[in-house]
């Protein structure tokens, strides 16, 4: 079932160590994302083709584009504010919001705007061999930081939310099964947790996950070269083959959110690997012949129009 696609594209050549986190922002016509080790952002304007990135305090390991159009972002220690349109030179400044797991061996991995609008994220242990120390967590300006009754994990990923927003789908990469569950964005409440789809050996693990307008959901594979798509009951309904071994995330885009946009890493790829793709952790570009949805922008402004961290 895995399959070359003919639209396939190299958007930006960006050889990022660890690129992640990808959106794509309607109000600027640009996708956004990050390279993690790096402690970049980076922005490929669609209007002109140009790119540009900024330095940040930390890593950023995931981030959402709010309301007001400043980011929320998820350095590896916490969440914080920027905005872009006040950027001045290759330094974005970014405001502390909350500290998230201080006294742990963790960052900030993935994460995604729910279909209300709050911010849902999880961590990772940095420690050999992943243990299972992170979380999962909702961020609100209303109720500020919750933690998500889903268990400890070791690489939080897959993070993304059905149609209706009752159901979260999301994973533990070190266990290779991304899961889904019932969830309740005002309570930040879960339940009903259960497999969604395993993925046996050979098949990499499960990265970075969106939802299409078809209610399927598309999967980055690490170590696997390709993005999966898989119906809402679990049934791999097809495979799109890229360059790099290690791909990352993806998101819909461009004006009728028919791209499919992908990031990937030069993270763990030898000389040789290196050598025949020289251009891994670059952001590429697939027709697949579906949309996506809009991400929700994250909740930022009080009742009265003003922003709130």
């Amino acid at each position: 079932m895995t399959m070359a696609d003919s639209t396939l594209a190299l958007v930006v050549d960006a050889r990022c160590t660890l690129g992640e986190g990808i959106l794509w922002s309607s109000r600027r016509r640009a996708l956004l994302w990050t390279d993690i080790e790096r402690s970049q952002l980076w922005m490929y304007s669609a209007l002109d083709e140009s790119t540009e990135s900024w330095r940040l305090p930390d890593r950023l390991g995931c981030f959402a584009i709010g309301e007001s159009g400043r980011l929320l972002l998820g350095l590896a220690k916490g969440l914080a504010i920027a905005d872009l349109d006040a950027a001045r030179g290759p330094e974005l400044p970014a405001i502390p919001v909350v500290p998230v797991e201080p006294d742990l061996p963790t960052r900030i991995n993935d994460g995604r705007t729910d279909r209300s609008g709050n911010f849902v994220f999880g961590t990772m242990d940095e420690t050999e061999g992943h243990p299972a120390t992170g979380s999962f967590y909702q961020y609100s300006t209303r109720h500020g930081l919750r933690r998500l009754d889903l268990g400890r994990i070791g690489i939080a990923n897959s993070i993304c939310f059905s149609a209706d927003g009752g159901t979260m789908y999301y994973c533990d990469s070190e266990s290779r099964v991304i899961m889904q569950c019932d969830y309740d964005a005002d309570d930040a409440q879960t339940g009903n947790a259960r497999e969604f789809v395993r993925f046996v050996p050979g098949q990499g693990s499960p990265d970075g996950s969106v939802i299409d307008a078809d209610g399927c959901l598309w999967n980055a594979a690490w170590g696997a070269a390709v993005v999966r798509r898989f119906t809402p009951d679990g049934r791999l309904d097809r495979e799109i083959a890229l360059p790099p071994k290690n791909l990352t995330c993806v998101a819909f885009g461009g004006d009728g959110l028919d791209r499919l946009y992908v990031t990937s890493a030069r993270q763990e790829m030898s000389a040789d690997e290196l050598e025949r793709c020289p251009e891994a952790g670059s952001v590429y570009s697939v027709t697949p012949g579906v949309r996506g949805l809009p991400d929700v922008p994250f909740r930022d402004r009080r009742a009265d129009g003003d922003t709130q961290p």
